[in-house]
């Protein structure tokens, strides 16, 4: 996904924040003595193409290759075939927050950080997010931060102002503080007949409301189960299907060629957008849509929606080299550097403070103090957790509503088949 954003690097910042990370001689490659090549195995964008090549030119000896799949959903099946066979998974792998759960169980396929000095990098980032990646005795540590999905609400400029409602981002936010004012506001907007829905589909406003339930959704603390004892997840199903009921979606299912179509074609007005989902509107809309987008604040206390880590599997053959490439792509001027390439916004409060995140602008849309914006919406966060089978669980739910988007079950029948589903899911 490319931006149109100012990616300065500062030369100096990063030549001493390169040292820092340790600049020793790495193990040969057997097929090329003196060289080391390090496979980073990553899902999306990370934004890490220039802090590649600071890092390589800092460290001769070392060439970094990034193998990317382009969606998350794709990338976790190999992962685990990857981790269950001992081999395949390279050097350096991500690991989004709702899947590292899954991988908690088994730290050992993990090299600890904290035998690579990374005990010492614990202030680089938010305390919850640090303690994520911890084994609950504190020995050992999986993965280091990168981003938290700090949550917004994106919008169409030009749809808004065709239905008769305002454009500026301030008054936007205000339009809606709680999920019923959103439904009122669509409502006004579905009235004025645009042309346009109000939003792209239910799952992304469900999973929105669903993370602002409490500290956990499908399993509580104990990983047990409760998707149909935890009132958070009915309260959040329900309020999405009266979204559905008022005609409000488009529905598209996220990351399908519809959805991405429908942002170059204006097909809806709104999305909740985690800071890292600017990178996918851009890439979407094209340059033709630069400026009509924005960012207001999303409705209720805000939320966390995904965000991710980095870890260094056990089966790496330069597993030393991998963790320092590692703590210096999560640093807080790593962290900095990915946020200014592709939105996705640091788990470093250091990062987060600074001021070239703070005064960030983004010119594509509309010049948002997008800094500011998810800024204060990360120090808000509450953490939520996510049990073992979090995305398979999830993935039944959206099913199930997609399914009452399309007409073909009704509300209730569809909560019992996503229910029944997810249990089938979480054996």
């Amino acid at each position: 996904m490319t931006t149109r954003l100012a990616r300065p690097l500062i030369a100096a910042a990063l030549t001493g924040l390169l040292a820092a990370c340790g600049a020793g001689a790495p193990k040969q490659d057997a097929a090329t003595p003196g060289k080391v090549t390090l496979v980073v195995k990553t899902f999306s964008e990370f934004g890490y193409e220039e802090l590649y090549k600071q890092y390589e030119a800092a460290h001769p000896g070392i060439t970094i290759k990034q193998e990317s799949i382009a969606q998350l959903g794709d990338y976790l099946p190999k992962l685990q075939q990857w981790m269950a066979s001992g081999s395949g998974a390279g050097d350096v792998v991500a690991l989004e927050e709702g899947i590292l759960i899954q991988f908690m169980a088994k730290p050992e396929q993990f090299v600890n950080l904290l035998d690579h000095g990374a005990g010492s990098l614990k202030a680089d980032f938010l305390e919850w997010k640090w303690k994520q990646a911890l084994t609950n005795d504190g020995a050992k540590l999986v993965g280091l931060g990168t981003d938290v999905g700090a949550q917004g609400m994106c919008y169409r400029t030009d749809l808004l102002a065709k239905a008769g409602l305002p454009t500026d981002r301030e008054k936007v936010g205000e339009l809606w503080p709680t999920w019923d004012a959103y439904l009122a506001t669509g409502q006004k907007f579905a009235q004025a007949k645009t042309g346009a829905h109000f939003f792209d589909s239910a799952g992304g406003i469900y999973q929105n409301i669903l993370m602002q339930q409490g500290d956990h959704t499908y399993y509580d603390t104990s990983n047990n189960l409760v998707i149909d004892t935890n009132s958070g997840v009915k309260a959040a199903w329900d309020q999405a299907v009266k979204m559905v009921q008022g005609g409000l979606s488009a529905n598209l299912a996220q990351w399908s060629p519809q959805w991405n179509a429908g942002f170059k074609k204006g097909t809806f007005a709104t999305i909740p957008c985690p800071s890292w989902m600017l990178g996918v509107i851009e890439e979407q809309a094209g340059p033709e849509n630069s400026g009509k987008w924005d960012v207001a604040r999303v409705p209720g206390d805000g939320a966390v929606r995904g965000g991710s880590f980095l870890a260094v599997p056990t089966q790496s053959k330069h597993q030393k080299e991998a963790a320092e490439l590692v703590k210096f792509l999560t640093s807080p001027k790593g962290q900095i550097a990915a946020f200014k390439a592709k939105s996705n916004f640091p788990s470093s409060p250091q990062a987060i403070d600074d001021p070239a995140v703070q005064s960030f602008v983004n010119d594509y849309f509309n010049n948002a103090p997008v800094g500011k914006i998810f800024g204060a919406s990360a120090k808000a966060l509450k953490p939520v957790y996510l049990g073992p089978n979090n995305n398979p669980v999830g993935d039944r739910v959206g099913n199930a509503l997609m399914a009452v988007e399309q007409g073909k079950l009704q509300p209730d029948e569809a909560w019992a088949k996503a229910v029944e589903d997810a249990k089938r899911a979480a054996k």
